[in-house]
């Protein structure tokens, strides 16, 4: 099992969320968050001065897929939620030990 993180932006959730359930992956979860990276913020002048906000408000989407999902996942997640903008986001994938359910004791694929 892998568990891939996509950091995207916040108008593209609702493209991420039909993209994961049409690669396999319906289930998911969601954190507002914010952050900085290559795109850099904004810059805002006032009457007061100028100041740069760097800290962009991104959705991070966390799911546990099978090994096998892993690239139908990435595919549809790029296919659907770029812009081809600098701050559409990034990927990483990463791997999981064990899956435990809470209710049951059940071990295993999510």
């Amino acid at each position: 099992m892998k568990m891939i993180v996509a950091m995207i932006r916040p108008e593209k959730l609702q493209n991420a969320k039909d993209a994961l359930a049409e690669a396999g992956a319906p289930a998911l979860t969601i954190t507002h968050v914010t952050g900085r990276g290559a795109q850099a913020g904004m810059r805002f002048t006032t009457r007061v001065g100028e100041f740069c906000v760097d800290e962009i408000e991104k959705i991070k989407i966390e799911a546990v897929v099978p090994d096998k999902l892993v690239e139908p996942c990435i595919k549809a997640l790029r296919a659907h939620v770029t812009t081809g903008h600098i701050g559409d986001g990034r990927i990483f994938v990463l791997p999981v030990e064990r899956s435990i359910c809470i209710r049951t004791g059940e071990e295993g694929n999510p």
